[in-house]
């Protein structure tokens, strides 16, 4: 039998975070508030992640509901790859991923009350060399604006250019479903 968690609220507009809480079969509303996300210089790519993940839960002050917060970064060699202002910047990170190896890190923020729990998780990402036809193509037909990195490994990316993923699939895609159910449990002592 599933584990019946509290009512959830995802603090997300991400419709990969939404589909995945769906998936997991969790009782969640999306809430949204608007929240800086720069964040301080010399932070490692997990240390970034989670420390916006934890700004966004600064935002919300919840008593019986949980809410979850989550930002996911992009890093290859030390470079962190957010979501492309243009077109160009988008065909210009897509070309840094093209044949390369690249880490995914996704920090997580459970809140509830006065509580606070942060934790991260990080898959490596290998791809495949691709021609610039093969991203303006992606970029054309698949929109990769409000990606981190340029790319959504649900899709034509995903599908024909990520070659091998060592660590999970949904933290890729933004959430860490696995790790996130246990420490669910975890943070309401389920």
């Amino acid at each position: 039998m599933a584990i019946t968690f509290p009512p959830l609220i995802l603090a997300s507009k991400s419709p990969r975070r939404q589909q995945l809480l769906t998936l997991m079969g969790l009782n969640f509303e999306v809430l949204l508030k608007d929240v800086d996300e720069s964040y301080p210089e010399g932070l490692e790519p997990a240390e970034i992640a989670v420390y916006i993940a934890a700004q966004k839960a600064k935002a919300f002050d919840a008593a019986e509901e949980v809410v979850i917060t989550a930002d996911t970064i992009v890093a290859l060699n030390g470079e962190i790859l957010g979501k492309p202002t243009d077109r160009a910047h988008a065909q210009e990170m897509l070309a840094k991923l093209s044949g390369s190896k690249h880490e995914v890190y996704t920090g997580v923020t459970l809140v509830q009350g006065d509580k606070v729990y942060s934790f991260y998780d990080r898959t490596e990402v290998y791809c495949k060399p691709v021609t610039s036809e093969e991203i303006d193509f992606y970029i054309d037909h698949y929109q990769p604006y409000d990606k981190a990195g340029s790319y959504g490994v649900q899709d034509w990316w995903g599908l024909v250019v990520v070659q091998r993923i060592e660590g999970s699939y949904t933290n890729i895609m933004g959430l860490p479903t696995e790790k996130l159910y246990q420490e669910l449990q975890n943070f309401l002592g389920l």
